[in-house]
């Protein structure tokens, strides 16, 4: 229990220190340290991902940093996709979800890199980013393609969580920030509401298909709530560039060991 504890924990600091990411490594920690296979992993997974994400929503609401319509739209099109997820990864050989979320890993790892080697990239135009806020501290204001890009983002997060047990909050948090001109508090805030959202559709349909281990899935989470709350604390003071070193290397490893698995190697 404390070992599994201990690995929800380093998932609640990196939801902490991101928004993002928490999901994406759970599943290779769950994997290779507990022996879980992916169709248990995925939904323990994402219980802890989605507890924690809940309680850094919770913050961010209260410190008033959460675009709570953005994230409501978001949820709501990714809790419709979710349990689409969930189905086809029952249906699914094990060997190729395992591949998948390998080869997902590795994109993710070198996308990082490039970001803390490039940070912030070309800052997109105002005029051609669909959603605006119409003054500092005012909502953002609403159009067609506005809405058109945070559905899609919601839809394409919902079917991850269900299919490899993430939060998507690597997909939603480069969506905000390409689609909006948020600052990164209030981006990061929004996505934990969002995968938050999310979660909770992906875990019911999990428990419908009876593949949440109670035993395992309660130690993660509160080891990832607790260790939420602490780095909450440290977050501003962290390079964001070493941060995101670290997580590239950190996933790029988790990769390779869960092909070295898939291939029979380990």
């Amino acid at each position: 229990m404390l070992i599994t504890a201990a690995l929800g924990a380093l998932i609640g600091l990196v939801l902490a220190f991101t928004g993002a990411g928490g999901g994406v490594l759970s599943i290779p920690l769950l994997v290779l340290v507990l022996h879980l296979p992916m169709t248990e992993a995925a939904p323990i997974g994402l219980t802890a991902v989605g507890l924690a994400s809940a309680l850094g929503a919770i913050l961010g609401l209260r410190q008033g940093i959460v675009r709570y319509r953005a994230a409501l739209l978001i949820g709501a099109m990714g809790m419709l996709a979710a349990p689409a997820g969930v189905w086809l990864s029952h249906r699914l050989p094990p060997t190729p979800l395992v591949v998948g979320m390998s080869m997902l890993l590795l994109w993710l790892a070198w996308r990082a890199w490039q970001d803390a080697r490039h940070p912030g990239g070309e800052p997109p135009r105002l005029d051609t980013v669909p959603c605006q806020v119409q003054a500092p501290g005012e909502p953002l204001r609403w159009t067609a393609p506005c809405a058109r890009a945070l559905a899609a983002t919601g839809l394409r997060s919902g079917l991850l969580s269900g299919l490899v047990g993430v939060g998507g909050g690597f997909v939603i948090v480069p969506a905000l920030e390409r689609h909006t001109d948020l600052d990164l508090r209030s981006v990061q805030a929004t996505s934990l509401t969002v995968i938050a959202l999310v979660s909770l559709s992906g875990v019911g349909a999990a428990i419908g298909h009876g593949a949440v281990r109670a035993d395992v899935a309660l130690p993660f989470a509160v080891g990832a709530m607790l260790a939420l709350l602490i780095g909450r604390r440290w977050a501003g003071r962290v390079s964001p560039a070493r941060l995101k070193q670290a997580f590239a290397l950190i996933t790029a490893v988790a990769a390779l060991l869960m092909l070295a698995k898939a291939a029979g190697v380990m």
